[in-house]
């Protein structure tokens, strides 16, 4: 990757990841520019918060363009005219099929230890739930390359944190995301390099 690397947002609700990495970029501890930010849902505050940083944002909704191949390639079409060099989905719940030229171009989050608590339709709070469910003592977060499975693909670093008794959904939500917040930037730094 070159210095100033250029980065698309992908998005699917609130937006919070996107600001910490704006932040971060802005304090210049991370040398990348958001180039672009596609969110999957129209009404969401992510894209709120993507215009009120200044960002430029499109919103690429699965259902208007048919099948995940589709949208794949409508999103990535996107992507490629705005620069982007590296994808970064943050809370991002379509399903992507990432063509040969983004392979290890591409990075997700997930708020859980892969390989436990992944695969389809586990995001956000049911994640949560699931952890505290099976008696997990810890949790945390995984910041990994993609593929075409949910969830899957090679680990670039784990955090983690501990699951305590007479945990809510919401208490280990908020001890994950303060994971995340650090996770990613730090992740970017590894994947950039000096």
């Amino acid at each position: 990757m070159t210095r100033s690397t250029r980065l698309a947002v992908l998005i699917s609700g609130s937006g919070r990841s996107l600001e910490n990495l704006a932040q971060v970029i802005a304090a210049g501890e991370l040398d990348a520019t958001i180039a672009l930010v596609i969110s999957s849902r129209a009404k969401v505050k992510g894209v709120e918060r993507a215009k009120q940083l200044g960002l430029p944002c499109v919103v690429i909704r699965p259902r208007d363009v048919g099948d995940a191949a589709e949208h794949s390639r409508k999103l990535f079409a996107v992507v490629r005219e705005a620069g982007a060099e590296l994808l970064c989905l943050m809370g991002f719940l379509s399903k992507l099929i990432i063509p040969r030229d983004f392979e290890r171009k591409v990075l997700n989050i997930h708020p859980a230890l892969l390989p436990d608590f992944g695969g389809q339709g586990m995001y956000g709070e049911r994640v949560h739930a699931a952890v505290i469910a099976a008696r997990r003592r810890e949790s945390g977060c995984t910041v990994h390359w993609c593929d075409d499975e949910y969830d899957h693909g090679e680990i670039v670093l784990q955090r983690r944190c501990a699951v305590l008794d007479g945990d809510t959904v919401g208490d280990l939500a908020a001890r994950v995301f303060a994971e995340e917040i650090l996770a990613y930037p730090e992740a970017l730094r590894r994947v950039l390099g000096p």
